[in-house]
């Protein structure tokens, strides 16, 4: 099949049209900023045509055989923003890292055991390509680690004769890692190691777009890690500990590629190290768990212990819940599955994942669709796509197996609380032909039917973008703030500060100014038709959850229901009568009053939302911005997935 499906002459008819961004132009720039790479031959980054058409061309490279009238109606969609490939694939469709990459690159998430030392080696390599990492930290997993051995020294020196070498690379970094936990669980060997070879603060990465940390962030995770071991030595490592080792991962993964470190650790719903992790009132927490959003398995409400509940006084922070038994034997509430297997969720909770295994996502925007033939039309047309990333290459045994047997999908639909009743009234139809598509495309190509299709993610980029509310979330308020964290060496911080918006550096959980991450702050205002957080109570947020889990979603549906502290008594009760049948997967946050500094969201008022809006000068001009990463987490609601 021909991969250049797409004419210059029907791509070039759209370089004068407008797309409809969301959010007084916010989602203009965070398209630019996010999705549109270089073009190096013209000395200017891409317009949206032309990403779409470097993708549409890609997907058609990897196998997704659309037909010219098929690829030209995609193309129509996505400039539209009707439906949009996931935001991974946007950055990554049509270039050589896919080539080098294969699925790994196009992927969004991935869920592992912790169990033995390849599993933390797991989790790093795949959070350094950009993917979220779900992992379980489960007691009776955690336990098949052997004792911990007493090491004499794991030692950095400035030499090119250290016993180990570290290479510049992701692979280096993890062979690092690697070596480390092997010493301390099987040979208890001394050594040396040298980062002589790894490139120095501000280098390029070129692979990722970015600039590098330098080793110093290395030694140093390398260095909590082994005081966390050597606090065990004669003794197996706790859930807590393997907690930490994860958490220090995604410290090091963060600042080494300036690139948010996407985790959720689940683990025992009567852990009581575990569940007191994150309560930050204490004041003596690790700053590195905050790399993790945390949940406890709980199929049932009575296995929730009252410790759970604590965290959801402000005091700490609010742990979510993953119903397993439900997500193995149920697709869509009361249609029964056969996945047996999952053991645990990607790092938002909207799709169940066996060891290994990766979500592999699309997104419809459904407020901008305009008839039930329209969803169907998208929906189909989206899914060759996905179809076709899951008969990549994968370089994990496991992962490629478990690919292999599930062709696990997760399509999404964003905007429920802004689309129509006639627009809602669509989705069962449209999970319905989505099924009977895939069981015809399958057969076509001869692979296994996808086990699981459809889901709601947070959707939190993607949505600004098109400007409708996030998934299943109803909008924050009528006007707010929107924070997004860039690196303070990003050119785009000063263009930012010079159109008039607010910039401040970041302030950490300790109260200190971090000078290395800067703050933004947009003046938003909720489209139309909306529903505003404030009109809806938890338990009601709640109850479009099940709506959805029902209608559309086989999968789960991610929310993280934004509550206050006097509905908590509600919840409990709601929960103690639905949970086991209805939920999936569900987190919590308060509305206000939640302690966070720089909270993503801010309500103002429209005379401050005025006043703020007018001071932003028009006109936009992205000549000088780079590919360095938005730090920021815009990709999920509550702050876990990557961007990219």
């Amino acid at each position: 099949m021909e991969n250049i499906i797409l004419s210059k002459e029907f791509v070039n008819s759209y370089a004068d049209k407008k797309a409809p961004w969301g959010f007084n132009g916010l989602g203009e720039i965070v398209y630019r900023r996010t999705y549109s790479r270089d073009i190096e031959s013209l000395g200017r980054k891409e317009y949206w045509h032309e990403t779409i058409e470097r993708c549409i061309n890609g997907a058609q490279a990897i196998g997704a055989n659309y037909t010219k009238e098929e690829a030209e109606r995609l193309f129509d969609y996505i400039f539209n923003l009707k439906g949009i490939f996931a935001g991974r694939c946007l950055w990554q469709l049509g270039t050589p890292l896919v080539e080098k990459m294969s699925g790994v690159s196009l992927v969004n998430c991935w869920m592992t055991t912790i169990s033995k030392v390849e599993d933390f080696q797991f989790l790093m390599d795949h959070l350094m390509v950009g993917g979220g990492v779900g992992f379980t930290v489960e007691r009776a997993s955690v336990h098949d680690f052997p004792k911990v051995q007493n090491v004499g020294y794991v030692r950095h020196e400035k030499t090119n004769d250290a016993d180990f070498i570290v290479g510049d690379s992701r692979n280096g970094w993890s062979a690092l890692l690697g070596k480390v936990l092997k010493s301390y669980f099987e040979t208890g060997e001394s050594f040396t190691y040298s980062t002589i070879l790894v490139r120095g603060y501000g280098a390029t990465l070129k692979t990722f777009g970015g600039t590098a940390s330098g080793p110093e962030v290395l030694i140093e995770g390398i260095l909590n890690i082994c005081d966390i071991l050597n606090a065990r030595v004669g003794k197996k490592i706790r859930s807590i500990d393997a907690l930490d080792i994860a958490n220090i991962i995604g410290k090091i993964v963060v600042a080494g590629s300036a690139r948010r470190s996407a985790q959720i650790a689940i683990g025992d719903p009567d852990d009581f190290l575990f569940l007191k992790a994150k309560n930050w009132g204490k004041g003596d927490i690790p700053a590195w768990r905050a790399n993790s959003n945390n949940s406890i398995y709980a199929d049932s409400y009575d296995e929730i212990i009252d410790e759970f509940w604590k965290g959801y006084d402000g005091s700490g922070e609010p742990y979510g819940l993953i119903n397993r038994n439900l997500i193995r034997k149920n697709g869509r509430l009361g249609e029964k599955v056969n996945d047996n297997k999952v053991i645990g969720t990607n790092p938002c909770g909207e799709i169940g994942l066996e060891d290994g295994e990766p979500c592999n996502l699309a997104e419809i925007f459904l407020p901008n669709i305009s008839s039930k033939e329209e969803l169907f039309d998208v929906s189909a047309l989206l899914y060759k796509t996905q179809k076709a990333i899951t008969t990549l290459a994968y370089p994990y045994k496991k992962s490629r197996d478990v690919i292999e047997r599930n062709r696990r999908l997760g399509q999404g639909i964003t905007g429920w609380l802004q689309a129509t009743e006639e627009q809602l009234s669509w989705v069962d139809d449209a999970y319905k032909n989505l099924k009977a598509v895939d069981e015809k495309w399958s057969n076509e190509i001869k692979i296994n039917k996808s086990i699981k299709l459809t889901t709601v993610k947070p959707s939190g980029t993607l949505s600004l973008l098109a400007g409708v509310t996030p998934g299943i979330h109803p909008a924050y308020a009528q006007y707010y703030i929107r924070r997004v964290r860039m690196g303070s060496n990003d050119p785009l911080v000063n263009y930012c500060r010079e159109k008039g918006h607010k910039v401040q550096y970041d302030i950490g959980l300790d109260g200190k100014e971090n000078h290395t991450i800067c703050v933004v702050e947009f003046p938003c205002e909720t489209p139309e038709h909306a529903t505003l957080a404030k009109e809806l109570t938890a338990i009601e947020q709640l109850e479009w959850v099940v709506r959805a889990q029902t209608s559309w979603a086989d999968n789960n549906v991610s929310v993280t229901v934004y509550y206050r502290k006097e509905e908590l008594p509600e919840i409990q009760e709601w929960m103690k009568k639905n949970y086991k049948n209805k939920v999936k997967s569900v987190s919590f946050l308060l509305h206000s009053d939640h302690g966070f500094i720089m909270a993503p969201y801010e309500e103002i008022t429209l005379d401050t939302y005025n006043k703020l809006k007018s001071k932003i000068k028009d006109g936009i001009n992205f000549a000088d911005s780079s590919n360095i990463d938005l730090l920021d987490n815009l990709e999920c609601e509550g702050g876990a997935c990557p961007i990219k």
